[in-house]
């Protein structure tokens, strides 16, 4: 295999790799839910550009920060399934 082969197929196995790694376990039953995490507990960025990564909301129930929940599970909590419109 040439060099550029190689290179595209390892390029490819990590890009299928990451996508594996950002979707949790069990992904087809799970839903984001806006509005429940604590400060700190926030599964990933926020919807509003907050922030950009996982463990740093600063509130509890931030409308841009979001947990997976069981599908089904969200509205009951108190939370939104839809994402609030990104601050401008």
């Amino acid at each position: 295999m040439s060099a550029s082969k190689k290179l595209i197929a390892t390029a490819l196995g990590s890009v299928v790799a990451m996508g594996l790694i950002a979707a949790p376990a069990g992904a087809a039953e799970k839903e984001k839910c806006y509005g429940i995490a604590k400060a700190g507990k926030n599964d990933c960025a926020s919807a509003t550009g907050a922030h950009s990564c996982a463990g740093q909301a600063k509130v509890d129930n931030d409308n841009g920060d979001w947990r997976y929940v069981a599908k089904g599970s969200c509205e009951k909590m108190g939370g939104n399934a839809q994402a609030p419109a990104p601050k401008k």
